[in-house]
């Protein structure tokens, strides 16, 4: 451990800065996914009952095309962060930007809604992976803290998407869409005003992220070398593009949740308990109450593991296990709606979102842990940016297939989903070993 990292004041054994951090994004993810949480139904909801009346097809492509443009922002929102204002001043602005874009949904209208989920866009794409870069920044490459320190961020992320639809769900189903949205963008304006208040805690990995860009490009004119990457990076950096692929193809199984899964909850489960009635918006709080709980224990299985401890590919591979079992799980529960015309029980869904949660765990904060290690100082910004970009890619085609709801047998869409991310997850543990000698040591 440094002893910049040891000078600096603690939070739970970690850079007090890593607190800022924590509450800035679970604060936006609480705005994302309490919007999230409504956006589909709201859609496809009749005009009479506050919807906008659209078809199932139509609703599923704009949620697409939207959590698409969330994630594919992150890669300008990046190099503007490398580039133009530095990491601190872009998650400030994307973070504004956001919440003006919740606001404005909050308003009844269509062009409303367009342009709030257009803000919502540019602003996440501007803070989403800066905020992970200045997490980076809180560690010097030693410090042996760094993993376990993105996996508290993670947790973070899934406090906020634990709380987000218990609080917008109820509110825009049960009472008006718009205040659900509403709701929302209060969430990302007190992320904005704890940001600020919390800015000199992460001052100091800031300085040291900005001392290490200028020490590199010194030592490039020194050493007569040119600003072009080493074959070493190139080599690291083409990891990154291999397993951009297989994040691509996990989450758009995953990001399914707030698609096709959350119409199957609407429509097909059975929305009561011990004759309570819950409003199906509810099931979108599972997941993460489920990373809550065991992100802990995998992060001690990672510990406990030591040098047995899988390397973040064969995590990846897991991953994709994980999720494409989870589809597998669902496809009799389909079955049974669907052929007997009735709706299930809540516990096909449950166990759906268990085993995504194991596939979570072992390959989203490992993606972001990873990036932050293999990419050169000089880009780290636009590399996270690109690694965000395979999300954007994989909530597209999460879209995509959603789209086919009312159009397949949904037995046969959720076990075409299952067979590719189990198939992936195959090729995946094949390419384990050459994919490790291209890290150069990178854990």
């Amino acid at each position: 451990m440094s002893n910049i990292a040891v000078a600096e004041k603690q939070w739970f054994g970690h850079p007090r800065g890593l607190a800022t951090c924590f509450f800035t994004e679970m604060w936006e993810r609480f705005s994302y996914y309490g919007m999230r949480a409504l956006l589909i139904l709201y859609m496809v909801a009749p005009v009479d009952k506050g919807g906008l009346a659209f078809s199932t097809e139509k609703g599923a492509s704009i949620y697409g095309w939207y959590t698409m443009g969330v994630y594919a922002m992150s890669v300008p929102g990046g190099w503007v962060a490398d580039k133009l204002l530095g990491l601190y001043r872009s998650v400030l602005l994307g973070g504004i930007i956001i919440a003006a874009g919740h606001f404005m949904m909050a308003y009844p209208s269509l062009p409303t809604f367009y342009a709030g989920l257009i803000s919502i866009v540019i602003g996440t794409g501007l803070l989403k992976p800066n905020v992970s870069g200045i997490v980076g920044t809180l560690y010097s490459k030693e410090d042996v803290r760094r993993d376990a320190g993105f996996s508290i961020f993670y947790m973070g992320i899934n406090l906020g998407a634990f709380i987000a639809p218990l609080i917008c769900g109820p509110l825009g189903q049960r009472i008006n869409w718009h205040y659900g949205f509403g709701a929302a963008g209060v969430g990302m304006t007190l992320g904005v005003i704890q940001y600020v208040l919390g800015k000199k805690h992460i001052a100091p990995g800031l300085a040291r992220h900005e001392k290490d860009e200028v020490d590199e490009r010194a030592a490039e004119r020194a050493e007569g070398r040119s600003s072009s990457f080493t074959r070493e990076e190139w080599r690291r950096i083409s990891v990154i593009a291999i397993l951009f692929f297989f994040s691509m193809l996990f989450w758009g199984a995953f990001e399914q949740a707030g698609s096709s899964l959350n119409l199957f909850a609407d429509r097909l489960t059975r929305l009561s308990f011990l004759q309570w009635n819950f409003p199906s918006t509810l099931f979108q709080s599972v997941q993460p109450a489920f990373v809550i709980i065991f992100s802990p224990i995998f992060a001690w299985l990672w510990l406990r593991m030591g040098r047995h401890e899988p390397s973040s590919p064969t995590k990846f591979g897991f991953g994709l296990f994980f999720v494409g079992l989870s589809f597998l799980l669902l496809v009799p529960g389909a079955a049974l709606a669907q052929s007997q015309g009735i709706k299930v029980s809540p516990m096909w869904l449950i166990g759906v979102y268990l085993l995504q949660t194991f596939g979570e765990l072992c390959l989203s904060p490992v993606g972001l842990s990873m990036v932050t290690k293999l990419a050169p100082p000089r880009i780290v910004g636009l590399m996270l940016g690109v690694f965000f970009l395979s999300i954007s890619f994989g909530n597209k085609l999460g879209g995509y297939c959603a789209g086919f709801f009312d159009r397949l047998p949904l037995p046969k869409l959720f076990g075409a989903v299952a067979g590719t991310t189990l198939t992936a997850a195959f090729i995946l543990f094949l390419l384990v070993k050459p994919i490790r000698k291209l890290m150069g040591g990178v854990h």
